[in-house]
């Protein structure tokens, strides 16, 4: 008896016409040599230093290429002990567990720490894998406003009160480069008897006074109980991981099944976020170097009439609103030797398509100002 539901190669053509349609195509591409990369989120510019290149090789060498196993298995080695020490004394926290990548650590944290019946309150523009972290565990999210404590303390102020709440906020919104008001959020979620989770991705190794983030040492496990860092940023490496309390991290490890399940990060990668967190440490210049771009980037764009968002942080939102505008742009960037990021919905709502341009330490002056000029070009062509 022949089904009457469409073929799976019918159902994958109609899924690529209708995407390919709205304009929403995404391909992936390697850019031609010598591309200046405004696109990366390589903030401290140490995915290429050769120390960590250097310490990766000597930690396959001295583990093995990769780990073998699951954590829980025989694939927690000495390195991933020494590197979950090491960020929990960056981030002011008792302990520190390791996962494959920031969309698994927050995938697992909130399938461990929530239910059905947990309320779960989240900023309207957190990253997708929050959001999927919650359906996961099978949690209902009420979305805030965007950075907006009134919203969320109107929302608490709503909820049943018998049952377990969690307020759940990126530190730096990686499409628009804000950051949250993490004071705010610690005094409303305690004030209503919620736990506070922050996933710091795009803040560790760039905010604060060690590079430990826009929550760090500055909000201790009390105030954030729940913090998430990666190690694919500003460490330059790969990886990530979950920061908290003894009990916190204990529960993962028997309850975060993207945790249970997967095999360990490789111990090379290991052995180079360790040398990251050692040239974070001794070279502070970096950090500075990218505070004194970014302020730069931001002067100029101003004065060539480039409607930057409002930002602080390495990512630079320039907000074009068409997603074919945002195409044409990047393309013309490209051909210019400069790559960006060219955003669009569902990444960003629709009417909000962007170029994500993203600083590093170790861009020159040379590179930013051909970034400017061209991106001047641009403006006056389309006449606005």
């Amino acid at each position: 008896m022949s089904s009457t539901a469409p073929a799976w190669s019918e159902r994958l053509n109609e899924a690529a016409a209708w995407r390919r349609a709205q304009g929403l195509w995404r391909e992936r591409c390697t850019p031609p040599a010598g591309t200046i990369d405004f696109a990366g989120n390589d903030y401290l510019g140490l995915a290429g230093d050769p120390r960590l290149a250097e310490a990766q090789a000597a930690g396959a060498r001295d583990y093995g290429a990769g780990a073998g196993a699951s954590h829980l298995v025989s694939g927690h080695l000495e390195v991933h002990e020494a590197l979950e020490r090491r960020l929990a004394e960056l981030v002011g926290r008792p302990r520190a567990l390791l996962f494959s990548t920031g969309y698994m650590a927050n995938l697992g944290t909130l399938q461990a720490l929530c239910d059905s019946a947990t309320q779960v309150f989240q900023d309207r523009l957190n990253h997708a894998s929050l959001l999927d972290g919650a359906g996961l565990a099978g949690a209902r999210s009420r979305r805030f406003h965007h950075r907006d404590l009134d919203d969320l303390d109107r929302l608490l102020a709503r909820a049943a009160s018998d049952s377990a709440r969690l307020v759940v906020s990126d530190g730096v919104f990686s499409m628009d480069g804000d950051v949250a008001n993490v004071a705010g959020l610690a005094e409303i979620s305690a004030r209503h008897g919620a736990w506070l989770m922050i996933d710091d991705a795009h803040g560790l190794g760039v905010l604060g006074a060690h590079g430990d983030g826009c929550v760090g040492r500055g909000h201790g496990v009390d105030r954030v109980p729940v913090l998430v860092g990666t190690l694919g940023k500003a460490l330059g490496t790969a990886g990530a991981f979950v920061a908290g309390s003894e009990a916190l991290i204990e529960h993962l490890i028997q309850f975060a099944r993207p945790y249970v399940y997967t095999t360990a990060q490789p111990p090379g990668v290991a052995a180079a976020t360790l040398a990251a967190l050692d040239i974070l440490a001794i070279e502070p210049e970096r950090r500075e170097r990218l505070r004194v771009s970014i302020a730069y980037f931001r002067h100029e764009a101003a004065r060539l009439g480039l409607p930057l968002a409002d930002s602080f942080t390495p990512i630079q939102p320039l907000v074009l609103g068409d997603a074919g505008r945002v195409m044409r742009w990047a393309a013309r960037l490209g051909e210019a030797g400069l790559r960006v990021g060219a955003i669009r919905p569902p990444t960003v709502p629709r009417g909000e398509a962007r170029l994500r341009i993203t600083l590093r330490a170790t861009h020159d002056r040379d590179s930013l100002d051909r970034l400017l000029e061209t991106l001047a070009r641009l403006h006056g062509e389309d006449g606005r």
